[in-house]
C-alpha cells in the first residue's frame, strides 16, 4: 500500500497498494533527515506519482516496481522496471512491462533475469476495478481484495508467458525463495486470506498459514530457511464478526497489524511484534538475522509511517527512518551494499510517493 489513503494489496503488499498519509503541511524536503545514520549518498529515482513496491533483480542492477501516475494516463498501478544507474550523471529511466490492463501488483524477477512475476486483474477486465466507497464502511481504511486477482509470468518485453494462478477469488502478493524455485503469495482461495507456498517447476503447493485473520506480504529469507509477513488476527467476537463480514465483501480493514515469523514451510510460527497498530512490509536483512519493516504504532493519529529494525525474536527495536509523512517497501540488495525504499520525502508537499536508494551503513 501510497498517496493520499494507503493501501496495501502486496501492500501489502501488498496488496499492494499502500497509499500514504497526505504530505506534512509545511514544507520539509529532503533525501535524508538527521537521524537516518544507516542512509548514505540516498539518491531519488522517480520523480512524481505514486511509486512503490520497488524489488531488486537477483543480479542487483535493476529494479521492479509499480507506479500510477494520472498525469501519464495510468489511472492504477501498473508494473515498470529500470536499471540502477552507477553513475552520478546517469538517469533512472524504466519501461512499462505489464499489459495497460486492469490493475497489477507485488510484482518480482526470476533468477534469470528474462522473467517476472506480478499480479494482474486484467482477465476481469481492460479497465481499472472500482475503488471501495470509505463513505459505506464509516470512512475507514478498506482494502479491495479483487477477485479477478491473477499471477502471471512475463518476459521483460510485457509478453505474458504463462498463468501460475487460476482459483476463483484474490491471488496476489508474491515473492520467490533465494534459489527462485518457490512462490509465497496470499490467497482466498479456503475462505481466508492465508499464505501458500507454490514450487513452480511443477505448480504443487501447501497452505502454511491456518489462523484467522488476514496473512499477506510475505518474504523468504535470504538464507532460505525462515519467512516473515504481515497479520492481522481478530480476537473479539466483534473483530471476528468485522473481519468475516468484510472478507465476504472481498475487503480487509487493515489498521492492526503485526509482524509474524516461521519456518520457511510455516512451522514454528510466532508473533515478533506486539505493537498495535498497523506493522507491515517486512524483510530480511542480508544476513536474515533481523527484520526490517514499517510502522505508525508511535503516532496516534495513524501516520507517518517510518521504517524499523529488529531482530528475529522481535528484540531491539531501532527506527530507520524519518520522514514526516511515509516510509516503505525497504528491500536490500543481495550484496547488502544497497536499500531501495518509498517515501513521501521531496515532494514538494504533494502526495508524491517516489523511490530512494541509498548505500546501507551498518
Amino acid at each position: 500500500m501510497k498517496r493520499g489513503l494507503i493501501i496495501w494489496v502486496c501492500l501489502l503488499t501488498g496488496i499492494g497498494q499502500l497509499l500514504a498519509q497526505p504530505s506534512q503541511a509545511v514544507v520539509n524536503d529532503s533525501v535524508l533527515f538527521a537521524g537516518e545514520k544507516h542512509f548514505k549518498n540516498v539518491r531519488q529515482l522517480t520523480f512524481g506519482g505514486d511509486n512503490a513496491e520497488a524489488y531488486w533483480s537477483y543480479d542487483g542492477k535493476s529494479i521492479i516496481f509499480q507506479r500510477t501516475n494520472p498525469k501519464e494516463g495510468i489511472t492504477c498501478d501498473q508494473i515498470f522496471i529500470g536499471k540502477i544507474p552507477t553513475k552520478p550523471d546517469e538517469k533512472f529511466t524504466y519501461k512499462m512491462v505489464s499489459s495497460g490492463k486492469g490493475r497489477t501488483t507485488c510484482a518480482y524477477f526470476l533468477p534469470d533475469g528474462k522473467h517476472i512475476l506480478y499480479a494482474s486483474t486484467h482477465k476481469g477486465a481492460d479497465t481499472c476495478p472500482p475503488t471501495p466507497d470509505r463513505k459505506k464502511y464509516g470512512n475507514r481504511y478498506i482494502w479491495p481484495l479483487y477477485d479477478s486477482y491473477d499471477i502471471f509470468m512475463a518476459d521483460l518485453n510485457g509478453k505474458i508467458v504463462k498463468q501460475i494462478t487460476t482459483a476463483k477469488g484474490y491471488d496476489a502478493e508474491g515473492t520467490l525463495s533465494p534459489d527462485g524455485k518457490k512462490m509465497i503469495y496470499c490467497s482466498d482461495k479456503d475462505g481466508d486470506l492465508d499464505l501458500y507456498i507454490m514450487d513452480l517447476a511443477t505448480g504443487k503447493e501447501k497452505r502454511v498459514t491456518n489462523m484467522l485473520g488476514y496473512d499477506g506480504g510475505a518474504w523468504f529469507s535470504p538464507d532460505g530457511k525462515k519467512i516473515v509477513w504481515r497479520a492481522s488476527r481478530p480476537k473479539t467476537d466483534a473483530e471476528i464478526k468485522e473481519y468475516k463480514e468484510l472478507l465476504a465483501e472481498g475487503m480487509v480493514a487493515p489498521t492492526h497489524m503485526e509482524v509474524w515469523v516461521a519456518d520457511a514451510d510455516g512451522k514454528n510460527a510466532k508473533q515478533i511484534t506486539n505493537l498495535e497498530q498497523a506493522n507491515w512490509a517486512p524483510n530480511f536483512t542480508p544476513d536474515s538475522k533481523r527484520i526490517i519493516f514499517c510502522s505508525n504504532h508511535e503516532y496516534k493519529r495513524g501516520f507517518p509511517f517510518n521504517m524499523y529494525l529488529t531482530d528475529i525474536n522481535g528484540k531491539g527495536l531501532e527506527k530507520i527512518s524519518r520522514d514526516k509523512g511515509f516510509d516503505a517497501f525497504p528491500m536490500f540488495s543481495p550484496d547488502g551494499k544497497k536499500i531501495i525504499f518509498a517515501s513521501n520525502r521531496n515532494n514538494g508537499g504533494t502526495r508524491d510517493t517516489n523511490l530512494f536508494v541509498a548505500d546501507w551503513v551498518e
